[in-house]
């Protein structure tokens, strides 16, 4: 089967860099595919559920932040603010971070702050969706 190059990186730690078979990434219409030879394009990553297959058929499922996605020449790359496996999430922190943004919204504030505390609460929401399947 065919592979490309992915690479994907967080502000904070370099997650993954090799070949993939497949790439399933949270963008504004929904969730997209990729494969080998994809066309080129670039698209806006918003705060939801990433999943890649590696070339042994291991599946690896992430939940990301927003960010952005680049594909050229059959060379993929995931930048997103943060990346995490179900194993790096901590329920009760995500749970009080999605609750202390939810409180933001309530406060009166400018429209970048509320823009701001929705972009937390979805980023706290997805963590919590994904580390509640990994658990089933």
């Amino acid at each position: 089967m065919n592979s490309f190059s992915l690479h994907i990186l967080a502000a904070e730690r370099n997650f993954y860099e090799g070949e993939c078979l497949s790439l399933v990434v949270p963008i504004t219409d929904g969730s997209y595919g990729i494969m080998a030879h994809h066309k080129n394009m670039v698209a806006a990553i918003v705060p939801g559920i990433m999943e890649y297959t590696l070339p042994e058929g291991e599946r690896v499922v992430t939940c990301v932040s927003q960010g952005i996605l680049v594909v050229a020449d059959n060379d993929v790359k995931v930048l997103v603010d943060t990346v995490e496996t179900p194993e790096e999430i901590d329920e009760n922190r995500a749970k009080a971070a999605a609750a202390q943004a939810k409180e933001a919204m309530l406060q009166k504030q400018s429209i970048q702050e509320y823009k701001s505390a929705q972009m937390r609460i979805a980023r706290e929401m997805n963590r919590l969706k994904l580390k509640n399947r990994n658990q089933t």
